[in-house]
């Protein structure tokens, strides 16, 4: 009989990517575009430039990453939160549901805006 590895550490492996990928790159995001740009303090690049940028296909791979491993590690905490935190564990599957499936879909729309950019 073959033995069936369990699922358990590539999803957690897949939370810590998230979570660290999310700590260590939107603060610098935030502070660049929601504040340094457009306060002036630092000189923000062209419109050019910037199409330039996240045009090339890294970049949007990077920003797709960044995009998806954020919602989930997003969805595995608020469910945990949900599940553990208000005790509602009656609906484990609808909230399973509602928070991967969110993921899932922001994932996708994230996808397609990079794609038609």
């Amino acid at each position: 009989m073959a033995y069936k590895r369990p699922l358990e550490p590539l999803l957690w492996m897949i939370f810590s990517a998230g979570g660290t990928l999310a700590a260590m790159a939107m603060p610098a995001l935030i502070f660049l575009l929601g504040l340094a740009f457009p306060l002036g303090w630092i000189a923000a690049p062209s419109f050019d430039e910037l199409h330039r940028i996240v045009g090339h296909p890294l970049t949007r791979l990077g920003l797709f990453a960044l995009c998806t491993l954020a919602l989930l590690h997003w969805a595995h905490r608020f469910r945990y939160t949900l599940y553990d935190g208000l005790q509602i564990k009656h609906l484990n599957e609808m909230i399973d549901s509602l928070c991967y499936g969110g993921a899932v879909v922001g994932s996708c729309v994230a996808a397609y805006l990079l794609i038609t950019f």
